[in-house]
């Protein structure tokens, strides 16, 4: 099966990714019989709420050292000592030190709203490959709603895939006042490009939380939090209907792959030039959480 690749931005080279349950994933989504296994379990809510509550358990935390040295974590940026968490899923939704992920302070910058791989189109509706060509995005089905898909049909989307390697805290792309989350209720299929090359629809066909962050700079903007498999939970931090600002924190994930969609409406941003550059190849650019991710397209013009 094919490698998956991504430009790390901060190093300016292509690396290849190294994908936790790659073994699991390439048999589900690799063999004639992984449908089978899919369909049956996998993406099914008890599923993941029962590994989620394995990861839960004190005898899960023997598993968080091999993982940090697997897969080359940096311990100087948790915020507490690795030895100290109860469980997987304690240490999987750590917080790190704020000087780890300083925020870009530009006012007219927005920023990535999570670690991660990164896709970015200027206008949804040019879109004619993610991933792979031929695969186009379906604003209504992801909104579950004609109205409020309308003003961002025309507009740029941003879509931050997290690795189970990743920081998993979530964050606001902008300043401004953030709506009330509401849940989209669904399945919870894998978003690994190995799953995704088959088919995005699993965007709008997983479990999902929606908010809305009304910015000064950047109008109307608008966030999904994806869950997938293994992703029994997504906790919310912050507050809604009440201020705040670019680079705060927004809640976090359980142990899985997970994903933040940003949409932008039209005329709003321009993003940045290495996110559209690469994701115009089907390649994902890496980048973290506060960098920059494209600035007001008023500024720009």
């Amino acid at each position: 099966m094919e490698e998956i690749k991504y430009l790390h931005r901060e190093r300016g080279i292509i690396e290849k990714e190294k994908v936790y349950g790659e073994r699991w994933l390439k048999l589900i989504y690799g063999h004639p019989l992984g449908n089978v296994f899919l369909w049956a379990g996998i993406k099914r809510a008890w599923f993941s709420t029962w590994y989620g509550i394995k990861m839960s358990q004190k005898k899960s935390a023997k598993k968080i050292r091999p993982f940090i040295e697997k897969f080359e974590l940096d311990e100087n940026e948790f915020s507490t000592d690795p030895d100290s968490f109860k469980s997987f899923n304690d240490f999987f939704s750590r917080k790190l030190i704020e000087s780890a992920r300083p925020i870009e302070t530009d006012p007219e910058a927005t920023v990535f709203p999570a670690d991660g791989r990164h896709l970015g189109f200027q206008k949804i509706s040019s879109i004619d490959r993610v991933f792979v060509k031929g695969q186009r995005f379906n604003l209504p089905e992801l909104f579950q709603s004609e109205e409020l898909a309308e003003p961002y049909k025309n507009g740029s989307i941003v879509i931050s895939r997290l690795c189970p390697v990743d920081y998993h805290r979530f964050h606001f792309p902008v300043s401004g006042k953030i709506s009330t989350s509401s849940l989209i209720n669904g399945s919870l299929f894998s978003v690994n490009p190995i799953a995704l090359r088959k088919k995005i629809s699993v965007f709008w066909q997983n479990k999902r939380f929606l908010s809305f962050i009304e910015s000064k700079i950047f109008g109307t903007v608008a966030q999904f939090l994806v869950g997938a498999t293994c992703v029994g939970s997504v906790t919310l931090t912050s507050k809604s209907s009440s201020r705040v600002e670019k680079g705060e924190e927004h809640g976090f994930f359980s142990f899985g792959g997970s994903c933040v969609i940003t949409l932008f409406q039209d005329g709003q941003v321009e993003l940045s030039e290495d996110l559209k550059n690469t994701s115009n190849k089907g390649m994902e650019l890496y980048a973290k959480m506060g960098e920059e991710m494209g600035k007001s397209k008023n500024l720009v013009n």
